[in-house]
């Protein structure tokens, strides 16, 4: 169990607060590039750490993240017209830059210098891959564009989405890093699923329910190994690491694509996962990113807000019979969905002073104290792990090595994202 205060500073990431104020030194995914299509589009809400913000892309192709709301009388500037290099609010035709400096007054003379004075509060917002990447934080600390493997590849290379979860960002990150329940709630969909299918190690995970969990540290986060019996000589390892604060990289499956997920906190009672597909040495095919927009894998089926067809509001659409028959074992189609159903049925934030953790939760509970020391460090002035390239450059892995040999000295180098080098898994 966790004591309440503790659950408090894991959970909040407001303004002010440590685990924000971690956050915040980080780049965070907050909107897809398709949101932003074309010069002077329409602009897009943005609501991340608790702030309620505007994304506009001017005349220019600039990207800009400005508070929402217009310095003159807080009218809401998604309502405004973005043109001519800069949004107009259509209450009094105030008008600001990508940076939120106003530009134009039209009330004020000519000669007047009172657009000089008046500037919202902005934030850096730049595309890497298919992904608008903002940095909330002090300028001064600003971390170099993010390096993660599939954010450097060829775009062609790498698929992502974003969906809606109606739950604190901790219960959906402590969902990606817990491989123990894949056995349960994703059996019936490994061997169905086109982004899954025709791996030998779904074999592995169905024929061992009670995986031996080993959890290293390294310098951005942990690496969280899974391990299962494969052949009478052998084990298989799945290992998913995990950078601080919100990025998780779960194992491959044959050749398939290697997919992840970044948990962004909206506010404390809301996130959106980020999950995406990559393959570091070849492009994506049609009929895999046709599978993606579909829902298949760790994708998930949308309305035009991001927020999945299946919900809370309808049960997640759960097919009991399906369940009895033993298509899902869950009963909810989708793996995104089956995971997501279960931390959003915990409540907004879950009471963790409640929960009896067994030896299978090694990797929640090291990444709970590796948080907590990473947010209160900060606040003590100490710079945090997990902005920096060599943090990112990482990569997961599935293989089966001998009983002998551990994961750490069979796949160090493995681990290690090089683009173009070829990826283990089984």
């Amino acid at each position: 169990m966790l004591r309440p205060e503790i659950n408090d500073l894991l959970c909040q990431t407001g303004p002010g607060t440590p685990m924000g104020d971690l956050f915040r030194r980080n780049w965070q995914p907050v909107l897809l590039a398709e949101e932003l299509p074309d010069n002077d589009c329409p602009p897009v809400r943005v609501k991340v750490l608790s702030e309620r913000l505007i994304a506009i892309r001017d005349s220019s192709g600039n990207y800009g993240l400005m508070d929402e709301f217009c310095a003159h009388r807080g009218a809401s500037l998604w309502f405004g017209r973005n043109e001519e290099g800069g949004l107009r609010c259509p209450y009094h035709g105030w008008k600001y830059d990508v940076t939120g400096q106003a530009i134009e007054v039209p009330s004020e003379p000519e000669t007047s210098n009172f657009c000089a004075n008046v500037k919202l509060k902005s934030y850096p917002l730049a595309k890497r891959g298919d992904v608008l990447w903002a940095y909330l934080g002090d300028l001064a600390h600003q971390p170099p564009l993010p390096e993660w493997e599939p954010y450097t590849v060829p775009e062609k290379q790498v698929f992502t989405s974003k969906r809606l979860q109606e739950c604190n960002w901790l219960q959906a990150l402590e969902g990606g890093i817990d491989s123990s329940h894949v056995s349960f709630l994703h059996g019936g969909n490994l061997n169905t699923d086109p982004l899954f299918m025709g791996s030998k190690g779904n074999e592995y995970n169905a024929g061992d329910l009670k995986p031996f969990f080993e959890v290293v540290d390294h310098e951005g986060g942990l690496l969280i190994a899974a391990r299962r019996n494969a052949e009478e000589d052998s084990y298989y390892w799945r290992v998913t690491p995990w950078v601080l604060p919100n990025f998780t990289m779960v194992p491959p499956r044959g050749d398939h694509p290697i997919h992840g997920h970044f948990w962004v906190p909206i506010d404390d009672e809301n996130c959106w996962a980020y999950s995406f597909d990559y393959h570091p040495t070849r492009e994506l095919t049609l009929d895999e990113v046709q599978a993606m927009r579909e829902g298949k894998g760790v994708h998930s089926a949308n309305d035009a807000a991001y927020r999945p067809l299946a919900n809370r509001d309808n049960d997640y659409l759960m097919d009991r019979d399906a369940q009895r028959r033993g298509e899902t074992y869950s009963g909810i189609a989708g793996i995104a969905l089956q995971d997501s159903s279960l931390q959003e049925s915990m409540g907004p934030v879950v009471d963790r002073t409640k929960e009896r953790l067994v030896a299978t939760d090694a990797g929640i509970i090291k990444a709970r104290q590796k948080l907590r020391k990473a947010a209160l460090t900060l606040q003590d002035g100490q710079e945090p792990v997990g902005n920096k390239a060599q943090h990112q450059r990482v990569r997961s892995v599935a293989v089966v090595l001998p009983r002998d040999q551990s994961f750490v000295d069979g796949i160090g180098e493995a681990m290690k994202s090089e683009p173009g080098k070829s990826h283990t898994s089984v």
